[in-house]
């Protein structure tokens, strides 16, 4: 199953939401929320999963969608690219 992780406007800021997260996360700015979004997906692939990354606009359209496969125990960053 693939883990999703989502970018979203909030009433104050911004939010990120992700299948392991309890609550979401709150942030001033969404470039703080996109930043923080990557690094839990990143924490995710590492772990072995595979992980949908959904960043969307202020009017909440999709803007991008990322895909992080899953790496295994000992795998970089570049050699999983």
């Amino acid at each position: 199953m693939i883990a999703t992780v989502e970018v979203a406007p909030a009433a104050q800021g911004w939010s990120v939401r992700a299948d392991h997260l309890a609550e979401e996360r709150r942030f001033d700015r969404g470039a703080a929320a996109e930043a923080a979004a990557r690094r839990i997906a990143e924490r995710l692939s590492a772990a072995g999963e595979a992980v949908r990354l959904v960043v969307r606009l202020k009017d909440g359209s999709v803007g991008g969608r990322f895909l992080f496969a899953p790496r295994w125990a000992g795998e970089t960053q570049a050699e999983a690219a």
